[in-house]
């Protein structure tokens, strides 16, 4: 029996959009740049050849255009996992989800979904300014432990791994640790530095940061950095990725984030201009998936 869609569990527009982003798939490319803040898809579309479609709903804006005849999309998430929760779920139900009659589509799309964002470094030997691509998306926030998936999708090995060097507490979320598409990284980004990229769920504690509230686990910081299993170090800390390797996975999209270092939380230095060192990492993506 195909499975049917109620109006509370896919809530559309007036126009027929889905909620929170308001697209149609006629307003979607094949290749989907995600980025954290709103004001940076203006950054990235103005590269474009054209920009075809616009529209904002919240902190979820889109431009849709072209470059050297190839449709791109650029749309932000905000921040954090339950974002990006929201904006996964919508644009695959945007292609994969006859949204009039509210059932699957016969035939399955699978768009390409590239983060471009921005991250702190958690080895001293990653400079400030410097590329990273998340080989592997490590889960701190919880979220997938609130879907159904295949055992195939989480890195067992080195999710275990991860858990007794850490001495993960039971208090935290379980862990989870998800692989990202060989092929956009081969594509993207060969030459960049490649690694583990662990999601927090906040910026400050869960992060590592102690401003009026103490850390309960005010040691987990250094084993994070000092975790290492057969080559693989935990490169960064940033809010997205997990969410968008595990999400992406399930529902069978390629995805990847290349993030720009502004900041190493070892050597505790910060980016003299990183918006310059971002647009250097906009452009080299456009060539890449333009090429």
């Amino acid at each position: 029996m195909q499975k049917y869609f109620k109006e509370s569990e896919l809530i559309l527009n007036p126009d027929g959009s889905v909620y929170h982003i308001r697209l149609k798939p006629e307003h979607i490319a094949p290749t989907v740049i995600v980025v954290g803040d709103q004001h940076r898809v203006e950054v990235i579309s103005k590269h474009f050849d054209r920009v075809n479609f616009k529209i904002q709903g919240r902190e979820f804006v889109t431009h849709t255009g072209e470059l050297n005849n190839t449709p791109i999309t650029v749309l932000s998430t905000g921040i954090g996992t339950d974002n990006i929760d929201i904006v996964i779920n919508e644009l695959d139900a945007a292609v994969n989800i006859d949204l009039e009659k509210r059932v699957p589509k016969e035939k399955h799309t699978s768009l390409d979904i590239i983060r471009l964002g921005t991250s702190g470094a958690l080895q001293p030997d990653i400079d400030v300014d410097t590329f990273v691509a998340s080989e592997y998306g490590l889960g701190l926030d919880g979220l997938l432990n609130f879907y159904k998936y295949s055992d195939q999708l989480v890195e067992k090995e080195l999710t275990d791994a991860f858990i007794q060097q850490t001495g993960w507490s039971s208090k935290l979320p379980h862990p989870y640790i998800v692989k990202g598409s060989s092929r956009l990284l081969d594509k993207l980004a060969k030459d960049f530095k490649k690694g583990i990229t662990a999601t927090a769920s906040g910026f400050y504690g869960p992060q590592g940061r102690e401003l009026r509230i103490p850390l309960a686990f005010p040691e987990l910081n250094e084993r994070i950095e000092n975790f290492s299993h057969k080559g693989q170090v935990i490169t960064n800390f940033e809010m997205e990725t997990s969410a968008l390797y595990a999400l992406g996975g399930i529902l069978g999209h390629n995805t990847l984030t290349v993030c720009d270092i502004i900041a190493n939380r070892v050597s505790k230095t910060y980016s003299k201009d990183y918006k310059k060192s971002v647009e250097k990492l906009i452009q080299h993506v456009l060539e890449k998936v333009t090429s």
